[in-house]
Parts: C-alpha cells; sequence; structure tokens
C-alpha cells in the first residue's frame, strides 16, 4: 500500500481554480514548445513525437513509482503530455494527411475508448481514484489521448473564418458554460471535468498558435522559443506560489 493510498490522498492535485489556470498555461507552452521543436528546430513532426513521447514515459513511470503527489513532477508530466500531444497530432493530421476532421474523429475515439476501458476496469473514471498504479495507468494514457485530440480540434477550428482568436473565444464560451453547469447543475462532475480537460487543451493550442504564427496567418509572430520560455516561467510561478494539494481519494470519502 502505498502512502497516498494509505492517507486517503490520490497522486493528483486538487480541482481548483489554481489547477485549471496552470493547466491553460501548460496547454500553451506545449502548443509553443512542441512547434519549436518541431518547426523551428526542423526536427520534424517524428522525431518531435519521439523526443516527447520518451519523456512522457520516463515521467509517468517516475509519477506511477512515486508514493505521494509532488506538484513539480505532476506538472512535468502534464506539459510533457501537452508536448507530445502538439506533436502527435500534427503528425496524424499533416504527416498522415488524415487531415482535422479525420485526426480529431480518430482521437476522440482513442479518448472515449480510453475511459471506457478504465470505467470498465476499476468501476469509476474519477481522478479521485487516482492513488494506485492502475488508475494512474489509465488516467495518464486518457490524458494524453485528450491533450493530443485538443491539439487537433484547435487548428481544424482557428484553421477556419474564424481564426485564433475567434476559435479562442469559442472555446472560451464553452469553457465557461461547463463551469456553469458544475454549479448550477446536476450533471456529472466526473463527465464536467473531462469536457472542461479536454476543452482546455484546444484553447491553449490557439492562444500558443496566436502567439507564434506569422502575422499574414492572424498571429502575433512572437519566437516560439521566447514564448515557451516565458510561459513555462509563468507556470513554475504559479506552482510555487498557488497552493498545491492533493485531492481526496473515493475511498475517503
Amino acid at each position: 500500500m502505498t502512502t497516498s493510498q494509505a492517507s486517503g490522498l490520490s497522486k493528483v492535485p486538487a480541482i481548483t481554480l489554481g489547477f485549471w489556470i496552470i493547466k491553460i498555461l501548460a496547454t500553451t507552452f506545449g502548443e509553443t514548445a512542441g512547434d519549436t521543436v518541431s518547426m523551428s528546430l526542423n526536427l520534424g513532426y517524428l522525431v518531435g513525437t519521439a523526443i516527447f513521447a520518451t519523456l512522457l514515459v520516463f515521467l509517468v513511470l517516475w509519477q506511477i513509482r512515486a508514493r505521494d503527489f509532488h506538484p513539480a513532477l505532476y506538472w512535468a508530466t502534464i506539459i510533457a503530455s501537452t508536448t507530445a500531444g502538439t506533436t502527435m497530432a500534427d503528425f496524424a493530421t499533416r504527416s498522415l494527411a488524415i487531415g482535422y476532421p479525420g485526426g480529431s474523429t480518430l482521437l476522440l475515439a482513442l479518448v472515449l475508448i480510453s475511459l471506457f476501458i478504465w470505467y470498465r476496469a476499476m468501476g469509476t473514471i474519477s481522478v479521485a481514484s487516482v492513488h494506485e498504479p492502475r488508475a494512474e495507468i489509465y488516467y495518464w494514457l486518457t490524458i494524453t489521448f485528450s491533450q493530443t485530440l485538443g491539439t487537433a480540434l484547435g487548428d481544424w477550428v482557428a484553421d477556419g473564418s474564424l481564426g485564433y482568436l475567434g476559435a479562442a473565444v469559442i472555446f472560451g464560451v464553452l469553457l465557461a458554460l461547463i463551469a456553469l453547469a458544475y454549479f448550477r447543475t446536476n450533471i456529472s462532475h466526473v463527465f464536467l471535468f473531462w469536457a472542461a480537460f479536454i476543452i482546455t487543451r484546444p484553447l491553449g493550442a490557439v492562444v500558443g498558435d496566436f502567439l507564434d504564427k506569422p502575422l499574414a496567418q492572424g498571429g502575433l509572430e512572437l519566437s516560439r522559443a521566447a514564448a515557451s520560455i516565458v510561459l513555462g516561467l509563468a507556470i513554475v510561478g504559479l506552482i510555487w506560489i498557488l497552493p498545491q494539494r492533493p485531492g481526496v481519494c473515493n475511498s475517503a470519502n
């Protein structure tokens, strides 16, 4: 039995406003950092995916071996999943030439399949159950698929007539509606969590693209590397400033 199981605490953070702020920044960082490696450094989507996927696997294994919740380790793993998601989505939609609709559909199916298998195996897909290795594997697998889906979905919407800012407004409104449903309706909080988790990714993706894409394409044409450094420093600062506590396990309720 891990320390987290014995204490009734999970190995992921409590879901607070601070969690969502850092999550959105992390997804934006994932877009700019992923593009820095695959585009600015000209390594390509496949090599970028190999780099970030290797880092992600290493961090997930470290996270599973850890006995308690460690904020720096958790958020490093989230960032690895979102950068890997960026390059994987770009590889699927561009290099494999299945397009944004095909990529988004495929990745949505993978998210739903992952959640279904997790539910059948554990009886719940609540993040409050993430305190032992099997649940953690399902958790990180689902997160990685959702991060990849979010990238493809964000690019699909932003490449239309709405542009990056219009797409950011759309996803921001959707996130606000999910928050309203959380406080004003009886819709399952577990469902709303995963809906919000998925929507924050395309929101971060389009904001990241707005920062670094050329002016002719509706972006600000900022340096991808510089934007990534600023976002990374902001994330580190918020992790240090905002309270970071583990969530409470289902078994402790």
